[in-house]
């Protein structure tokens, strides 16, 4: 297990509880009692840590080197019957961005979502999670195969935004996205949207558009991120954390402005902590989206999703 910098209170109670543990294993010493006031205090400095995260805390978290990334949530929710699609039928496979067909819980869906890897030679290859305009043509040509055939479709989101490089802009990166954008507010059928990391930028509108949009509780969601921010009014990443706070991007901000639909728990520490009982709440939170969804007709289901955009960013003076 990987520690962050406000996590080393607990690295050192596990430590301390590891080496009581094995004491009491290579010794006739009664460790018992040690080892469960170790526990008692690690319990607390958990639940202390864990219950008061800043914006920046949360967003280191959704960065985790231990965090279930997409491939790891679609081979569990579908287990085993997940079918990966290839190609935008114009310039090439995107490897930032995966989709395929899958079945939750007995019910196929057409599943997207951004990929990082796992270790360097794998983020290389995923493009660290940053996909080209083909990526996103392969998500819109995936997600229209889903409207003919009926099927629903669910976005993973985890991505630091969509690729800034010069040929992704000679490709046409924006218009990409705002394609995407445009199609899927009238799409035919149910989308559900799961952020499960990083939510930056159009990188992440891209596939974000859903009738039912949720946040993982450790992850964030933002037109920027919080060094970029820092860097553009500060000229330095120094304020980063000054900037994740102002910047509202977290599960509960984006609750309390209504930009999402609910918050999905996790376990206490993280999504990487327990990641069986992650990626089961996370089918309930699909599955009961869909219940919701199955029954509306064609037109109710896209007249209620543009009404739900077009109420965001209302305010009264």
């Amino acid at each position: 297990m990987e520690y962050l910098d406000f996590e080393l209170p607990i690295k050192e109670l596990e430590d301390q509880l590891d080496k009581c543990q094995i004491i009491g294993q290579e010794s006739d010493v009664d460790v018992s009692n040690t080892c469960k006031q170790i526990e008692k205090k690690l319990e607390e400095t958990k639940k202390k840590i864990y219950k008061n995260l800043s914006a920046w805390q949360r967003v280191q978290l959704s960065r985790h080197p231990n965090r279930p990334y997409t491939l790891e949530h679609i081979t569990n929710l579908t287990k085993g019957t997940f079918l990966e699609l290839f190609g935008d039928r114009n310039f090439k496979d995107d490897k930032a961005m995966i989709g395929g067909l899958g079945q939750i819980d007995g019910q196929s869906f057409m599943i997207i979502g951004q990929q990082k890897g796992v270790n360097t030679k794998m983020r290389q290859y995923r493009n660290f999670g940053m996909a080209n305009p083909e990526g996103y043509r392969k998500a819109l040509r995936l997600m229209k195969m889903a409207e003919k055939f009926n099927i629903p479709v669910l976005t993973l989101i985890d991505t630091p935004g969509a690729y800034p490089g010069l040929e992704a802009e000679e490709r046409g990166q924006g218009e990409a996205i705002a394609r995407n954008i445009f199609e899927m507010a009238r799409l035919k059928t149910p989308i559900i949207s799961v952020i499960i990391g990083e939510g930056a930028s159009g990188g992440a509108l891209g596939i974000g558009v859903g009738d039912r949009v949720y946040m993982l509780e450790n992850t964030w969601y933002s037109v920027i991120s919080p060094e970029s921010c820092s860097s553009i009014l500060w000229r330095s990443w120094e304020y980063k954390e000054q900037a994740a706070e102002a910047l509202k991007l977290t599960s509960y901000d984006m609750k309390k402005q209504k930009l999402i639909d609910d918050i999905i728990p996790e376990p206490l520490g993280g999504a990487h902590y327990d990641k069986e009982t992650t990626f089961k709440t996370v089918e309930q939170y699909i599955t009961k989206a869909y219940n919701e969804l199955k029954d509306l007709s064609t037109k109710d289901l896209v007249l209620q999703r543009m009404d739900k955009y077009s109420k965001m960013g209302e305010f009264k003076e």
